[in-house]
């Protein structure tokens, strides 16, 4: 399989009015200033000439901002520097980030004469009560709304859901996830929210009105997510924000369940309850595990905690850990010794 890469064009808090609870648009975008033409220009190839273009599936992405709400003339500036990479071959397709209620027929046919192919929707609830609780200025309506129209002009459609808002709990994101599915996204990111520093949502923790999940639960909520949006075939492209998202996690969060590895500690809880399924069908107290080499680090756990965890709950003398290149990745085979 090819390797799929972003080449990522962060673009500024011009397109977006709100300042949502949660949002330093700053700190996400890591940029001030404008974008333009030539800046997407040097920064596409200075990334094309580090990639190797033949085992990669690459597309250009515009972040940060609403794309869509910034002004017309500058979106097409934006967009028809990206599509000359993708007339002559050197890319697959482009994506871009905006909101549920910057979507419209007009804005629609713009995006498919330039050749996007994706569009991510930040969707981050489908609660209207967490909506307006975190200043989001749009409603689930506008996402269900937006989400129709992007399908019906055949383009790739994402949502970004965020968990542990203030208002929102267990019962509402799973919920959020259950109307997110209804809707048919071909992709989906799940971000935990983490307290930026300079936001609505930094006061509200100092203040002590608004308290962060536990990384113990945002993994636990997550877990349960991916699997719903896995069991419905919506492709799960990231979970929790990496550092090279223009985060800085000690200058910029305040608070919240950051970690530089979320998605694995969530893989592999998933593998932690399966695991648990197959293991407490035995009585032997030795078990063996082949895996394929590149999964052992999901398996066994951040610190080896699956094995430990195992261990003491099924009383077994020893977990032997075989690396197996036959195994297909994120498979596993269990054997009692």
């Amino acid at each position: 399989m090819k390797k799929h890469i972003n080449i990522p064009i962060f673009v500024p808090h011009l397109g977006c009015p709100n300042d949502c609870s949660f949002c330093n648009q700053k700190k996400i975008t890591g940029v001030g200033t404008t974008v333009t033409a030539s800046d997407v220009e040097n920064i596409v190839k200075s990334h094309l000439a580090t990639i190797n273009t033949d085992s990669s599936e690459i597309e250009i992405g515009f972040f940060g901002g609403s794309f869509t709400g910034i002004e017309a003339n500058q979106q097409e500036e934006l967009l028809g520097a990206a599509y000359k990479f993708l007339e002559k071959g050197k890319i697959g397709g482009i994506r871009l980030s905006t909101r549920p209620d910057y979507i419209d027929e007009t804005i629609l046919k713009r995006l498919k004469k330039f050749g996007v192919t994706t569009i991510e929707l930040g969707v981050q609830s489908m609660e209207d009560s967490v909506l307006k609780k975190n200043m989001r200025g749009h409603t689930a309506k506008d996402t269900i709304l937006a989400s129709q129209l992007i399908k019906s002009y055949n383009i790739g459609l994402g949502h970004q859901l965020m968990l542990g808002l203030p208002g929102d709990t267990k019962e509402t994101a799973i919920k959020t996830a259950k109307k997110s599915i209804e809707l048919k996204p071909d992709c989906a990111r799940i971000y935990p929210t983490l307290v930026i520093r300079d936001t609505m949502l930094a006061r509200w923790y100092e203040s002590g009105s608004y308290l962060p999940l536990t990384l113990k639960d945002a993994v636990n909520q997550c877990k349960e997510i991916l699997k719903l949006l896995r069991q419905a075939d919506v492709n799960v492209i990231r979970m929790g924000l990496l550092s090279s998202d223009n985060i800085n996690p000690d200058a910029d969060v305040l608070a919240g369940p950051y970690h530089p590895s979320f998605g694995e500690l969530v893989e592999s809880e998933i593998v932690y309850d399966a695991l648990c399924e197959q293991i407490e069908k035995t009585d032997e107290k030795i078990i063996e595990i082949s895996v394929n080499p590149r999964f052992v680090s999901t398996l066994v756990g951040c610190k080896k905690e699956n094995i430990k965890r195992l261990k003491e709950t099924f009383n077994l003398c020893d977990i032997k850990i075989v690396q197996d290149e036959s195994v297909k990745l994120g498979n596993w085979r269990v054997k009692c010794i």
